[in-house]
């Protein structure tokens, strides 16, 4: 059977973004909505995991522990909820360290793909940002943006063909709920 498997990136789509990064357990928000939409979307026997680039890390913002914390909280408010978060996979490489897991680059949607011998074709992975956009087309899967985080500014710029677009996490959940009753 293949597994309901959405994919989702971080920062802007499940936690306030912030161009100075998020440094510490305090500095992590989530948008409204959001972590009830991935508590509703693992009820309705949905995978959720998540792709983040973190490259707060090479830039010695925060270390491996403190994004380990970060994501321990996520799964307890998820779990709260009544729901559980998936794998979650990070880039924590810089932008000029030439890795392949960076996003645009496939990478950690190919990890998420391995763990869960998941074929990507036609998965939702949903960003905020034309990486995001980028990488989902790398290995087929469907781009989704939501309008949270950075996501006004991206739709200004040309979009792939095929995106699909929410104002939040909370409307992809309940469109995806909808659609799979």
């Amino acid at each position: 059977m293949r597994v309901k498997l959405l994919i989702l990136d971080r920062d802007g789509v499940i936690n306030q973004d912030s161009d100075a990064y998020i440094k510490s357990v305090e500095e992590w928000l989530p948008i409204p909505g959001s972590i009830e939409a991935i508590a509703q979307l693992s009820k309705a026997g949905w995978t959720v995991a998540v792709a983040t680039n973190q490259s707060g890390i090479a830039r010695g913002y925060y270390d491996i522990a403190t994004l380990d914390a970060m994501h321990a909280r996520l799964r307890e408010l998820v779990a709260e909820g009544g729901g559980e978060v998936g794998l979650i996979v990070y880039c924590p490489h810089g932008p000029n360290e030439a890795c392949d897991c960076r996003k645009p680059k496939p990478g950690m949607l190919n990890a998420i793909a391995r763990h869960y011998s998941a074929n990507l074709t036609g998965i939702w992975f949903v960003g905020d940002t034309l990486g995001d956009l980028q990488a989902a087309l790398a290995v087929d899967c469907q781009p989704v943006l939501v309008k949270t985080g950075k996501g006004l500014k991206t739709m200004n710029s040309p979009l792939p063909a095929g995106t699909l677009i929410f104002d939040d996490l909370a409307a992809v959940a309940a469109d995806l709920i909808q659609q799979h009753k």
